[in-house]
């Protein structure tokens, strides 16, 4: 289940819907994910996922 999480949130972090690593780590805890933050404390997924979530998100523009 770990190895899922992690490769869940890479995959979250790629789609271009969360600007930034709080909001993708709330909806890992929402899809049901354990130890989240645990999981995505190390310093190098950390940077790698935040680093992929600036370069990636488009924000849903507002009418």
């Amino acid at each position: 289940m770990t190895t899922q999480t992690v490769e869940r949130a890479y995959a979250l972090a790629r789609s271009g819907q969360y600007g930034d690593l709080n909001k993708l780590k709330d909806r890992l805890k929402a899809d049901g994910c354990r130890a989240v933050d645990a999981l995505l404390a190390p310093r190098s997924i950390r940077g790698h996922l935040e680093a992929i979530c600036a370069a990636t998100f488009k924000p849903v523009p507002t009418e």
